[in-house]
């Protein structure tokens, strides 16, 4: 009787320690689900601004061909494509950041055991 109130107590143990980690992986499971949504849609938005950086510089290029005042406005837009490859690298960092700490929690609760 005893032992198969032992047997019990353990099987609840097990039980609930699956549990626990079932949830815990399934919360870091959605948690890089989202990073993932998050990487694909800034990933368009990025192309989008390449696009429009490029139209722009094809545009600018043309106009700067009929007439020698627009040199200040290629100036800017040289401008604004070192800052948005300043922001890409920023955006990188914090990537890699996000996803290191990810993996930090992943293997805190799913690594072996010390």
């Amino acid at each position: 009787m005893e032992q198969d109130h032992l047997a019990e107590s353990l099987n609840d143990l097990f039980t609930n320690v699956s549990t626990m980690i079932r949830g815990e992986l399934q919360e870091t499971n959605n948690v890089l689900g989202l990073v993932e949504k998050m990487n694909t849609r800034v990933a368009e938005e990025y192309k989008g601004f390449g696009d429009v950086a490029s139209g722009l510089r094809i545009f600018v290029e043309q106009l700067k061909s009929k007439s020698g005042s627009f040199d200040e406005y290629v100036q800017q837009i040289d401008t604004i494509e070192q800052q948005v490859t300043e922001f890409e690298a920023v955006i990188s960092m914090l990537d890699n950041v996000l996803t290191s700490r990810l993996l930090q929690c992943f293997l805190k609760w799913c690594g072996p055991k010390v």
